[in-house]
């Protein structure tokens, strides 16, 4: 292209290197510890019920009321989603490397706050609880925009795709460590502590030790972030940012000289003249903004918000479905203990047999066939396959049946994230602007997250059954998990239809995506400035 710098030139024709894979790892395990944080909850949320919310001579379990569990489940999504806004903001004003370790230091304090949780009472505890998975929540919801612009910034055009999705992708190792975790201290303690089912003895069959349990689960997320920090401080700022909005050549064409092992001009006066032109100073909030940008960015929040209503509908609330199933015994047959376990394990053979392997087929052919056609297939699939759980779901209850339903349940996972879940990570992290990318990817990613919201408090009550009798304690009827499933089934639909609003990615160099480093003469600039427009 003519014009382009030396510098950002060099990093998207480099090969494959050694610090590809680093900043893959380094990344990536930021959001294996995001997954970790958001997903555990959903894995001791019944035994947070049992212990503090017991009943004497209640025929169950004791349950979280609907409020307290909505809060519980929901609050580091609120979290997330002011992080997300906040941190993609600042990230574009500060550089992402600063913001990069405050978002590290704020998952790995609150996760460990998370599982010291205090107070005297029920509602001490679980006040404790929200508070500090909202800061959680507000951590990891700055790693979203940070992570992705960075991995795309330093990534070269040809596979710059599959290092994107495979920062994402460490997601699918975050849900099943949880699960990992959560059935290694479960087995132990249920080993340790023996305990009679709450049939048998509603008191003793949930040990005080249980109270230990869910308070692991939790701070064990802390781990795999605290020991990313140094790294991710050696990193140097990456290129785009330093040359194209700091302006400092001289300091770009130095750190990735480091970077690449090669040596790198200084191209002072071409970075002056690029960073000058009127199409490449237009803030968020303008005509030529909405012009080039308005419909894309339109494109990118809408999928996300409707891909994270199905996505996180489903993951945090397969405890629910597969009870509903039967493939969880009822809660009275198990002590709390034993109960965490069964979950667990539900978690982690779908995590293992489905959203992991997903997410790598994603990583494997995205920049084969392409981010849009992944999308649309992936949506296309997903309601597919929810509908077909959905219309004959009285099938599947039968008890021989069950495994039919949770293989069929296994690949709306699997088509979630070979798809919608990926691309709509990936794509806003290369479309827009250096100047205004992680505030972009935020705006969209904060998007995605209201959907997720929308998803952990509204299908906890769509979900209940018509039958009064058979809802769980303190919940309204709802519309019953099969109709809650159809309604899925239809959220992804309208994600199909919103995906064509997206562009396609594959194979261009981000300048070329956004058109900022092109070489204007100075006669053209004259002419064009006062009238410039770019279509979109």
């Amino acid at each position: 292209m003519a014009g382009q710098l030396g510098v950002l030139n060099a990093l998207d024709v480099a090969k494959t290197q050694w610090y590809h894979f680093t900043a893959i790892v380094i990344a990536g395990m930021g959001f294996f510890t995001d997954a970790y944080d958001l997903f555990c909850i959903s894995l001791v949320t019944k035994l947070l019920g049992r212990i503090y919310y017991h009943k004497d001579g209640a025929p169950k379990p004791g349950t979280l009321p609907p409020n307290v569990s909505a809060a519980v489940t929901g609050v580091a999504f609120c979290g997330t989603l002011a992080g997300q806004l906040f941190f993609g903001w600042l990230g574009d004003k500060m550089g992402r490397k600063k913001v990069y370790g405050i978002t590290l230091i704020l998952m790995v304090v609150c996760s460990l706050a998370s599982g010291l949780s205090f107070g005297s009472s029920a509602k001490g505890v679980m006040a404790t609880l929200c508070f500090f998975r909202f800061w959680l929540g507000f951590g990891i919801g700055g790693d979203y925009p940070l992570s992705a612009t960075i991995m795309s910034e330093y990534a070269n055009k040809k596979t710059r795709g599959a290092f994107i999705s495979a920062v994402f992708a460490m997601q699918g190792f975050g849900i099943l460590a949880g699960g990992i975790v959560a059935l290694i201290v479960s087995a132990s303690f249920d080993h340790a502590f023996k305990a009679p089912t709450y049939e048998q003895d509603p008191i003793k069959s949930t040990v005080p030790e249980a109270d230990f349990l869910w308070r692991i689960v939790l701070m064990f997320g802390a781990i795999p972030a605290a020991l990313t920090y140094y790294w991710r401080m050696k990193m140097p700022e990456t290129a785009r940012y330093t040359a194209l909005v700091a302006k400092n050549a001289k300091q770009a064409a130095a750190d990735m000289s480091k970077v690449l092992n090669v040596d790198l001009e200084a191209e002072e006066e071409k970075v002056a003249k690029i960073t000058i032109d009127p199409k490449n100073s237009y803030g968020l909030f303008t005509r030529q903004f909405l012009k080039r940008h308005g419909l894309h960015l339109l494109g990118t929040t809408s999928t996300w918000f409707l891909l994270d209503i199905a996505f996180y509908s489903q993951n945090l609330f397969q405890k629910d479905i597969f009870t509903g199933i039967g493939w969880i015994p009822p809660a009275a047959t198990m002590n709390a203990v034993h109960e965490v376990y069964k979950i667990a394990k539900a978690q982690t053979l779908i995590a293992l047999c489905s959203t992991v392997p997903g997410y790598w087929f994603t990583v494997a052919f995205i920049d084969i066939i392409g981010r849009f056609t992944i999308q649309l297939m992936g949506f296309f699939f997903m309601s597919v396959f929810m509908f077909a759980l959905a219309i004959p779901y009285k099938h599947w209850t039968e008890k021989e049946n069950r495994i039919g339903f949770v293989a069929m349940y296994s690949l709306t996972f699997f088509f979630a994230n070979f798809g919608p879940n990926a691309t709509t990570f990936v794509v806003p992290a290369e479309i827009f602007p250096a100047r205004i990318r992680s505030t972009c990817h935020g705006i969209s990613a904060a998007a995605g997250k209201a959907g997720a919201i929308v998803g952990a408090f509204g299908f906890l009550y769509a979900a209940q059954s018509k039958d009064p009798t058979k809802t769980e304690a303190g919940y309204p009827p709802g519309i019953g998990i099969k109709n809650s499933l159809i309604m899925l089934g239809c959220i992804n639909l309208a994600g199909m239809l919103f995906t064509l609003l997206v562009p396609e990615s594959k194979g261009k160099s981000l300048e070329e995506l956004t058109g900022e480093n092109e070489e204007v003469n100075e006669e053209t600039q004259k002419e064009e400035a006062p009238n410039r427009t770019v279509p979109v």
